[in-house]
């Protein structure tokens, strides 16, 4: 019978949305012990409820903030065989990040340099970044691959993803035994399929598909999409939608891969998308199609730092990770909706 392996991961943000998932994939995919650090800013501490009763297994979770780092050096100092950091922990909001620039600055790049003050300190040499297609800004050729120049960043949550791979890339330069990888991921939606564990805000969504979920069951009011005069197929913003248990499972094939040692460089930076565009109307008319539900919705102006236009090419990680999205725009929908059923208030 084969030994449990002792070695730990460290999951930043363990109680969020994509954290979470990442965490069944690990338990489900790996024998690796698991460690969240979350300290609830945007989360709640049942989200471990929800992991264990999908996985069968608990979770320990260290409730700490980020940007403090004598707190959390003290945290660790009992994490027997620290192996790797997956480093979700970060504001995400758009629209937040242009109202609070100090606090997304703060925030997503203070906790990232105590993580690699961390890792220097007990030695911790596989890192997983959380990154964004936000970095691209507003592009002018699509498909983006992974060399696509960067534009502006159309917000400082954007900018704070663009200074953070920086600052991996500058770090790993000077420390040669350290490996990271950067993964640009595009739009997560969906749910588990189990639909036990999904989106959940402390406040009213910043995203598409839980406002949509949201206003489907009563919750918010009708839907506002942000602009029809877009120059796009009828007018709304594209986006590449991807299910959020296939971007948890890209998680656990980039830490096989640079602990497995099958990197080429030492930083390594994968799109994760499913490598098609669908606007916010044809998510909707999706949504609508596999749910059987009309969705109430108005048309607003246009959102200060949106993007007009984005998605994937994905050939790389396909290639390097042996990775593939699993579900496609009527399986994000449909998860989402079961796990809005399944957390609505019973009438």
């Amino acid at each position: 019978m084969a030994t449990k392996n002792t070695s730990t991961i460290i999951v930043t943000g363990g109680a969020g949305y994509i954290g979470s998932h990442t965490i069944i994939e690990l338990l489900q995919q790996t024998d690796y012990e698991v460690l969240s650090i979350d300290n609830f800013s945007n989360s709640t501490p049942a989200t471990f409820d929800r992991i264990e009763s999908i996985t069968g297994k608990q979770i320990k979770n260290l409730n700490v903030d980020l940007c403090n780092y004598e707190a959390l050096e003290h945290a660790l100092e009992k994490v027997k065989n620290p192996m790797g950091i997956i480093h979700f922990a970060a504001f995400k909001s758009v629209g937040d990040s242009v109202n609070m620039p100090l606090t997304y600055y703060h925030n997503n790049l203070e906790s990232l340099i105590n993580l690699l003050k961390i890792s220097e300190k007990y030695a911790i040499k596989n890192f997983i970044f959380s990154s964004s297609c936000s970095v691209y800004g507003n592009v002018e050729s699509l498909p983006v691959t992974e060399d696509t120049p960067f534009a502006k960043a159309e917000s400082p949550y954007a900018h704070t993803k663009q200074i953070g791979e920086d600052i991996l890339i500058n770090y790993v330069k000077s420390n040669p035994t350290f490996k990271t990888v950067l993964l640009r991921y595009f739009n997560p939606v969906g749910a588990h399929n189990s639909g036990l564990n999904g989106e959940l805000s402390k406040d009213k969504p910043n995203n598409l598909v839980p406002f949509i979920t949201q206003s489907a069951a009563g919750i918010l009011p009708p839907l506002t999409v942000f602009g029809d005069d877009y120059d796009t197929r009828d007018g709304s913003c594209i986006r590449d939608y991807i299910h959020v248990s296939d971007i948890a499972d890209a998680h656990v094939k980039a830490m096989e891969y640079i602990v497995n040692n099958k990197q080429k460089n030492n930083t390594s930076i994968f799109n994760l998308g499913t490598g098609n565009g669908v606007t916010v109307f044809e998510v909707i008319k999706a949504f609508e199609k596999v749910t059987e539900q009309t969705l109430n919705y108005k048309v607003g102006a246009r959102r200060p730092g949106d993007v007009i236009k984005i998605y994937a090419n994905n050939n790389l990680a396909k290639q390097e990770l042996q990775w593939e999205p699993k579900n496609g725009l009527d399986e994000m929908m449909l998860s989402a909706w079961k796990w809005q059923v399944n957390i609505s208030p019973k009438k």
